[in-house]
């Protein structure tokens, strides 16, 4: 309804686009009586028109008559005024809306007293954008939306619209070409093919986590706490296998994972990304929905509710989140309003050579603004405690995985993506003061400085960095076979070097038990089941011993014998056979063990806490430390011996006299060994070696990783 002068007459003109319908009137909303206006058919698709003299702009709804005999009254989508304010779109242009989330997509709205949904989204330079869906035969002349000025954004209030409804955006480049295109703030979607966005309030699951949110926010800052991950693909953890080997719900794996987490205790586990993906065998890392929990596994509600019963269970859960690149799915992000909207135009910095996908324009204010929503979202609606930021390193350098003039260099002519070192810093920062004691963890690889560092101090502002290189060194280590081990013995020391640069997360993930390269169990050189086991279990000793903190992909912990399969469920009839069930076994142990003591999981990070005993008898494959309590209470003696030798009267040094308590042996019968050991410990002599004082003599089995304890009196 506009005002219009016609033939020197005042008055006002309506229009109407109206699906099916054969006549139409006007209905006046105040005044008395309700009169109604019928007006004239101009095209038989359903438009109409009407002059109405001598009026002001008035409420009114359309009445109209189907070809069927059908009367409906609703109200005209156009007669509501934008649901975003100028404020809203200036912050989003200007890359400050934190909570575009809120604005943008679809979001159920009282406009007065109509009920509806708001529709909005970002085209600065289509041509033309039409909301489509069920409610309107996915036709899109009916629903055109409305520009809001220069801000780029379309906009529509559909009265009538509720929940569960399926809608796309039908967008026309300059050119004339049309898109369809599904919600890139869309909170939950329909399965592929088709991938429409799905009408859905995230506000009505009712969280009963309080007590778990302030305990997280009483520790903000407090990196020096147990953290020992679990990292988990949600529909091949376990299946249902008399329904087919059907995946569990959110809802069904929620108590599960509760149950097994709290027995194996891991304080946290991680899941690969859990945003909307159309293609299974991406394992979710190529996104096209940064807002919604996949469809796969349940609704949003469901993923709450889960995220909920872990709460309440004492159990933390971190997502893997993917803002380094993003699919060239037609119906998504990829050339969105027939522009390189959210990617590059250029190529060379617009497409991930590796992957086939395409790479955010981190430069660009409404991109970065839709990235730190997608993150800050998942913390608001979701109650996460962490992201785990995928392939960090891509985003940090311009030349990553290219050849010479294949990239462009920075405006300094340097290397690094300085727009994306600056996204990286803002979300950081953000997520730290929005959701205190939320973790913000990185996956990079390379020796870039401060990843885990404050950006005050000139760091990236990440609460911990993968250790991708103790990961790759120990792998390779384990690999040879224990002959030729001696000439590898650096592989096991080289990482002290730079252990302190960085808060650490020793990381065995999902990336190293695929492609080829063998489940963890099947790295392990050695012929029988039985010695891959040892080498195993002595490697998880040494690890969960070592500085940092700690994390394990599925089935790693048990020995999973394939490689792992995310069409399947693990292998868990495995652990009525012995090896399988000790290395369970071991894990807990360990777990409780690091969790619960102090110092092993509040000094990871103090390098006076950690000091070698012997690290260059590589002869033997023998290496030996301390990890050290600073009142000088108690501290912890670690010898491993990666050869299926067994050495007897072993010496090692130690720093205190007294009794070494053997509380731990990778070698025990309980988790699947042999046996041998020191008989619960050794008493400390006199006799120098590894320059201390006193030393113990030692039975060290192969393939074991011993843990002494010593409690000053």
């Amino acid at each position: 309804m506009h005002p219009l002068t016609h033939e020197g007459v005042a008055g006002v003109v309506v229009r109407a686009f109206v699906r099916a319908a054969v006549k139409c009137a006007v209905v006046e909303l105040d005044g008395p009586g309700a009169p109604a206006h019928p007006m004239t058919m101009i095209a038989p698709e359903g438009f109409f028109e009407l002059f109405i003299p001598g009026k002001k702009v008035f409420r009114y709804q359309l009445r109209y008559e189907v070809s069927w005999g059908d009367i409906h009254q609703v109200h005209n989508a156009y007669s509501f005024l934008p649901s975003l304010s100028e404020q809203d779109l200036y912050l989003f242009n200007e890359g400050n809306e934190h909570r575009i989330y809120e604005k943008l997509g679809a979001h159920q709205r009282l406009m007065g007293e109509v009920p509806g949904v708001a529709f909005a989204v970002w085209a600065p330079t289509a041509s033309r954008v039409s909301l489509v869906g069920n409610f309107n035969g996915w036709d899109p002349r009916y629903h055109p939306m409305r520009p809001l000025g220069a801000s780029g954004v379309w906009e529509l209030f559909v009265p009538g619209v509720g929940p569960g409804e399926l809608y796309k955006f039908a967008i026309w480049d300059r050119a004339g070409q049309m898109r369809m295109k599904t919600d890139p703030y869309g909170t939950y979607f329909e399965a592929p093919p088709t991938n429409a966005a799905i009408v859905h309030d995230t506000t009505r699951h009712r969280w009963s986590d309080s007590d778990w949110i302030s305990r997280r926010a009483a520790h903000a800052g407090n990196l020096d706490r147990p953290l020992s991950i679990y990292e988990v693909h949600l529909g091949s953890w376990k299946r249902n296998l008399a329904e087919a080997n059907r995946p569990f719900t959110y809802r069904e794996l929620a108590p599960l994972l509760a149950d097994y987490v709290t027995e194996m205790g891991f304080t946290h586990i991680e899941v690969l990304p859990v945003s909307e993906f159309p293609f299974t065998g991406s394992w979710g890392y190529q996104v096209t929905g940064y807002f919604a929990p996949t469809h796969r596994w349940g609704t949003p509600e469901d993923f709450q509710f889960m995220v909920d019963h872990l709460h309440q269970r004492g159990i933390g859960i971190i997502v893997d989140w993917v803002p380094a690149h993003f699919p060239r799915d037609s119906f998504a992000l990829a050339q969105f309003d027939g522009t390189h909207l959210y990617e590059h135009a250029d190529p060379r910095q617009g497409a991930h050579m590796d992957w086939g996908t395409l790479i955010f324009n981190y430069g660009r204010p409404e991109v970065r603004c839709f990235l730190i929503a997608s993150a800050l979202s998942w913390f608001e609606r979701y109650h996460i405690d962490g992201l785990r930021v995928d392939a960090v390193a891509s985003m940090l350098y311009l030349d990553y995985s290219r050849k010479a003039g294949e990239w462009i260099p920075n405006r300094h002519g340097g290397r690094e993506n300085l727009e994306a070192i600056a996204f990286l810093r803002q979300v950081n920062d953000l997520v730290h003061d929005y959701y205190p004691g939320a973790l913000m963890i990185a996956e990079e690889s390379t020796a870039f400085p401060l990843v885990s560092r404050p950006t005050k101090d000139g760091g990236l502002g990440f609460d911990y960095k993968w250790n991708m290189g103790l990961m790759h060194d120990t792998l390779a280590y384990f690999q040879k076979d224990a002959l030729h081990r001696k000439w590898a013995h650096d592989k096991l020391t080289f990482g002290m070097i730079y252990q302190y640069s960085e808060n650490f997360v020793s990381a065995y993930s999902h990336d190293e038990v695929v492609h080829l390269k063998a489940s963890m169990l099947g790295k392990m050189a050695a012929s029988s089941i039985a010695d891959k086991a040892a080498n195993l279990r002595s490697l998880y000793g040494y690890i969960w011993m070592y500085p940092g903190k700690k994390l394990l992909f599925m089935g790693g912990e048990f020995g999973q014998r394939t490689e792992w399969n995310h069409d399947g469920s693990l292998d868990w009839p495995r652990l009525q056979e012995p090896e399988h069930e000790g290395l369970r076994l071991l894990v807990r142990d360990l777990n409780k063990l690091y969790a619960g003591d102090p110092i092993l999981s509040a000094n990871d990070f103090r390098p006076e806490a950690f000091r070698w005993v012997n690290c260059h008898d590589g002869d033997h494959s023998v290496l030996s430390f301390v990890r050290l309590d600073e009142a000088e209470k108690a501290a912890y003696l670690v010898v491993g011996n990666f050869t299926p030798v067994t050495r007897t009267r072993y010496v090692v040094g130690v720093p205190y006299r007294g009794h070494w308590k053997e509380i731990l042996n990778t070698n025990s019968a309980y988790y699947g060994g042999a046996g041998f050991g020191n008989h619960g410990g050794r008493q400390a002599t006199t006799a120098q070696a590894d320059g201390y004082e006193q030393s113990v003599s030692l039975t060290l089995p192969g393939l074991t990783t011993l843990i002494f304890r010593w409690q000053a009196k």
